[in-house]
């Protein structure tokens, strides 16, 4: 009676859906009717994949919808792997770059702030040997 209340005043339109799931078993047959999950309260309808359209709600149960036991698990992908090494290496190299890049300027502007050599310490190349 509450519970019917409550969602009478609080209801949740289940606008935000997941796609339709239909587990399968290892051998690749489905062994489970098709469901959608409303992202917003969790709650299961079942869906009918002829007339594209959900169904009723299902009973929460926490069997239903889980995978059982012994499933593979997500692929492990190769590229956030790269991703996860390549980004930092990448930073860490241009870092050491920018500052010798920094440093190098910074020298170059030294040298160009030194006093000249006075003019008898420097070689004449117009005087004729």
């Amino acid at each position: 009676m509450i519970d019917s209340v409550l969602n009478l005043l609080f209801r949740c339109p289940h606008k935000h859906l997941t796609r339709p799931v239909t587990p399968i078993s290892m051998d690749g047959k489905p062994h489970g009717d098709t469901y959608v999950v409303c992202l917003a309260c969790g709650k299961q309808f079942s869906y009918d994949l002829k007339e594209m359209r959900i169904g009723k709600p299902l009973p929460s149960s926490a069997d239903f919808g889980v995978l059982p036991p012994g499933m593979p698990g997500p692929h492990k992908s190769k590229i956030k792997l790269a991703l996860g090494i390549g980004v930092p290496l990448g930073i860490v190299i241009g870092s050491v770059l920018s500052s010798r890049r920094k440093r190098m300027s910074k020298q170059a502007g030294a040298e160009k702030n030194k006093p000249a050599k006075p003019a008898s310490e420097q070689p004449d190349s117009d005087q004729p040997s």
